[in-house]
């Protein structure tokens, strides 16, 4: 977990994360890869934050115009949160340079250890609860 740490670290330091941080970018992009709306207690069960605390940036994300609630049409008493057209720029432009930036740290492995990688990876995604 220590190079995990580190390259978190590393990632987290640069500047693309002047409009979202990475835990703000993670609600952002979770948004984007699911394609609809959504609940907050469905939303956390992607983003590694407590209910209180994704509660609270979702307050902040709205505040700031990125996120918009609106009513769960199949529940009166739930609300769901999706992107806003400012919200989707954000996270189109952080996560290109992310990409980046991921591109630039994978090119320290060779082709083989890219391939070593992607097998571990999928290994310990399949083998993972549901």
């Amino acid at each position: 977990m220590t190079a995990h740490a580190r390259l978190s670290g590393d990632f987290g330091a640069r500047p693309i994360w002047s409009e979202a941080s990475m835990r703000e970018y993670d609600v952002l992009y979770t948004l984007v890869k699911r394609g609809e709306a959504m609940r907050l207690c469905d939303l956390q069960e992607d983003v590694l934050l407590s209910q209180p605390a994704l509660s609270r940036m979702v307050d902040r994300l709205v505040t700031r115009g990125l996120l918009v609630r609106k009513p769960d049409p199949e529940d009166g008493r739930a609300v769901l949160v999706e992107l806003s057209t400012e919200g989707a720029r954000v996270q189109r432009e952080v996560g290109r340079a992310h990409g980046r930036d991921i591109g630039q740290a994978m090119r320290a492995l060779s082709p083989e250890e890219l391939r070593e990688a992607k097998r571990l990876m999928h290994k310990l995604l399949a083998a993972r609860p549901e």
